[in-house]
């Protein structure tokens, strides 16, 4: 029982989605390297969109990384390098884009959207409850319906 059980958590972990960072690009130093990966996968690959480079096995995400790694060694920051590298391929780099008057309307749709629909609800909620009280009968409307009422009885 045990060993089945054994088999069964080998199998989940064999299918856990594996890195695409090569041997050769780690870097030697842990804390250097830590700064890469968190770069990594900040950035897009862009030859597969929703991958970021950190798990893109497309040789332009292996350079990406490269290039990350060599600027992280070089001594520049994090800001430096994501600057650097939006510098050369442009906003659509980044997994999550920088808020910017250029980028405000894709952050704000969101909010203006929903503000939006709230508001239609409230306007539609509040004309069925007009329509629902409407206007009260004239005497010969009741006096109409009371006519009909009694002849169905």
């Amino acid at each position: 029982m045990i060993r089945r059980l054994v088999y069964v958590v080998l199998l989940l972990l064999s299918a856990s989605p594996v890195f695409a960072v090569n041997p050769d690009e780690v870097l030697a130093d842990p804390a250097l390297e830590a700064r890469a990966r968190a770069l990594s996968a900040q950035l897009r690959c862009m030859v597969c969109q929703n991958q970021s480079i950190d798990d893109s096995n497309a040789e332009l995400a292996k350079d990406l990384r490269v290039l990350v790694r060599e600027r992280i060694t070089a001594g520049d920051s994090d800001e430096a390098v994501i600057d650097y590298v939006v510098s050369r391929y442009g906003e659509f780099v980044l997994l999550k884009p920088r808020l910017e008057t250029k980028t405000l309307l894709l952050w704000g749709a969101p909010i203006v959207l929903l503000l939006a629909g709230a508001a239609v609800m409230i306007v539609s909620a509040r004309r069925r409850s007009g329509r629902a009280t409407g206007t009260p009968l004239s005497a010969e409307e009741r006096d109409r319906l009371d006519a009909v009422l009694k002849d169905s009885e």
